[in-house]
């Protein structure tokens, strides 16, 4: 399958495409790019940096890939953007390199990023994520597998959103948010399971049942979290699922950030 170039783009002769690759019209690739076969490049976009695309990749007009972060701690130091296959990502999208010797930010597979989303730098994505228009994720987040960000939600640094989560429209992340659970509102406050998400992903009916007991207990209850999380482990039936949602918490408490160097200890209760 041969390389398709538009006239007007300016591809650099040492970066590498994969067969079947198309470039659309006044873009411009640099020269440590790599892009995966059959991926499709649209019109005016702008890849740069030490970016490597994965096969059947679909960029959209005006996306901006692998510019320097946004951090006054980057010196030009050589880092990553690995981006990985089937993706989508739609008009003026933007992803960054990492910050530090060698470091990387991460997407992923199978995901959709609507328009003006921002991926800033170290962030770590999973895979089969859906971020709705104007998500932007700050440096240093990790989002989980089956993630899906609402329009104009914001993230902290270092927040971590464990998988099969749902966060709401114009939400302000500032903590973690626990797998499996729903939060919206200016303060990012759990208001359920993601009941639909968990039946498209063919969790079984009882495991809905134990994580539903789980989240009253561990988000609702009058108890600290660390009497919480003790009678939760005792209670309530060790399906895989529950396991997932118990050791989140366990790891960055109710409102913690456990990514960030600040929080490397946190308080449970």
């Amino acid at each position: 399958m041969p390389v398709k170039i538009h006239p007007s783009a300016i591809v650099d002769p040492r970066a590498e495409l994969g067969a079947g690759v198309e470039v659309g019209p006044f873009t411009i690739i640099d020269r440590d790019v790599v892009i995966g076969a059959r991926t499709i490049v649209g019109p005016h976009v702008r890849i740069t940096g030490r970016t490597s695309l994965g096969e059947d990749c679909v960029i959209h007009t005006g996306a901006v890939l692998g510019e320097p972060p946004q951090d006054h701690k980057y010196h030009n130091e050589v880092s990553y953007l690995n981006i990985g296959h089937r993706n989508v990502i739609r008009e003026f999208v933007t992803m960054h390199l990492a910050v530090g010797e060698g470091n990387m930010t991460v997407v992923g597979d199978d995901c959709m990023f609507m328009a003006y989303t921002h991926i800033g730098h170290n962030c770590h994505l999973g895979s089969h994520i859906c971020a709705a228009n104007y998500v932007g994720l700050a440096g240093g987040c990790r989002v989980d597998d089956r993630v899906v960000l609402g329009g104009h939600a914001g993230f902290h640094q270092f927040c971590h959103i464990g998988r099969m989560a749902m966060v709401g429209g114009f939400t302000r992340v500032a903590h973690d948010v626990p797998p499996f659970v729903i939060v919206e509102g200016p303060a990012g406050k759990p208001v359920g399971l993601n009941t639909i998400g968990l039946r498209r992903n063919d969790v079984l009916s009882d495991v809905r049942g134990y994580l539903q007991q789980a989240f009253r207990m561990l988000c609702y209850s009058n108890r600290n979290l660390s009497e919480a999380l003790a009678a939760a482990r005792t209670t309530i039936p060790h399906a895989p699922e529950v396991n997932e949602f118990i050791s989140f918490l366990e790891q960055s408490g109710r409102t913690g950030r456990h990514l960030d160097p600040k929080y490397a200890k946190p308080v449970l209760s």
